[in-house]
């Protein structure tokens, strides 16, 4: 494990190897799961202040789901998450395109119509954040439905963290990122 900053980094965000690919998993993890993605508290206003520019993104189910259920709501486990449709299948912000389910958020965003991509549980996945005391730790989250990915990621030898460099600097900012970068090369010259 490494420690930068108030952030703990598991072994595995350095060691194990990761590159989605939508090709074969056809986006299960915006479909598979027994609650929605989670999100952190400053992102339910934003949520709210979105949606009248996401809304036309989505579909007619995910959005009767939201009417339902609300933009976000608590899990079992007392966590802010997306709801489900029919509070049971997909994210209720998923968007199918060709078959492959994406975000309808993070279509809103690429089409310049908002400012935030997507909840960051989703754009740093497969890393799951777990709120400490004192700050944060980052672990792997493994899950079957990633298979291809981790195949891919073997194949290409692109560690988890680079892989999600864009998402780690978005949440912790570039001198984090490279002080990240420094450590793991320190460990590699160690070893």
């Amino acid at each position: 494990m490494i420690q930068i900053g108030n952030v703990l980094v598991s072994d595995d965000v350095i060691g194990k190897r990761f590159v989605c690919d939508l090709e074969k998993c056809r986006g299960a993890c915006c479909v598979e799961g027994d609650s929605g993605a989670p999100l952190e508290k400053e992102e339910l206003a934003i949520l709210e202040k979105i949606y009248p520019k996401v809304e036309p993104y989505l579909s007619e189910d995910g959005k009767k789901s939201i009417q339902k259920y609300g933009k976000y709501l608590i899990d079992d486990d007392g966590d802010y998450v997306t709801p489900l449709v029919n509070g049971e299948l997909e994210c209720a912000y998923t968007i199918f395109e060709k078959g492959v389910a994406k975000c309808g958020i993070e279509k809103a965003y690429e089409e310049g119509k908002i400012k935030f991509k997507k909840p960051i549980s989703c754009h740093l996945y497969p890393i799951r954040i777990a709120k400490l005391k004192n700050g944060d730790a980052l672990n792997y989250h493994k899950w079957d439905l990633c298979k291809a990915a981790c195949s891919l990621g073997k194949k290409l030898d692109v560690p988890v963290y680079k892989f999600l460099e864009t998402p780690l600097i978005r949440k912790y900012g570039k001198k984090w990122y490279k002080e990240l970068q420094l450590a793991v090369k320190l460990l590699h010259e160690k070893e």
